[in-house]
């Protein structure tokens, strides 16, 4: 039995259901990349009257985690449209791409999840999740 069929997925030919997985995975961290980016100028007005290297440290540091997220979302659902996923380099991708989310969600949970502002609580949730489901699509 295989993974798939042990957790009540069909598994069709080509992987199917890996890729279902993996598009649902990408999908989700490139909109929560995108959602990370959005509000950028309204984060760094929250934190009041700072200095002007202050602040442009902070856009950066603000706008590069939305974009790392979205290149990680990118990445994955290319490699699946492109080469699909029982390729074994495809595989690596998605485990590689997990790692990454995972210390991500690590980083996010000492320091960012500490603050009272309820979106960046719920950060190492979601990348925990996509994680878990790059993972369960490298493994079907």
């Amino acid at each position: 039995m295989n993974i798939a069929e042990g957790i009540g997925l069909p598994k069709g030919e080509n992987g199917m259901t890996a890729d279902i997985v993996l598009y649902i995975g990408s999908s989700a961290i490139i909109l929560w990349g995108v959602a990370h980016v959005a509000p950028t100028r309204s984060v760094v007005g929250g934190f009041g009257p700072i200095s002007g290297d202050h602040k442009r440290i902070i856009t950066m540091e603000w706008i590069a985690e939305g974009l790392t997220l979205c290149f990680i979302g990118l990445l994955v659902l290319l490699i699946t449209a492109l080469d699909g996923s029982q390729d074994s380099v495809s595989r690596n991708v998605y485990r590689i791409s997990a790692v990454m989310l995972l210390v991500m969600a690590g980083l996010s949970l000492l320091t960012g999840a500490r603050t009272s502002i309820v979106p960046i609580k719920v950060c190492p949730i979601v990348k925990t999740t996509v994680a878990a489901l790059f993972l369960l699509g490298s493994a079907l």
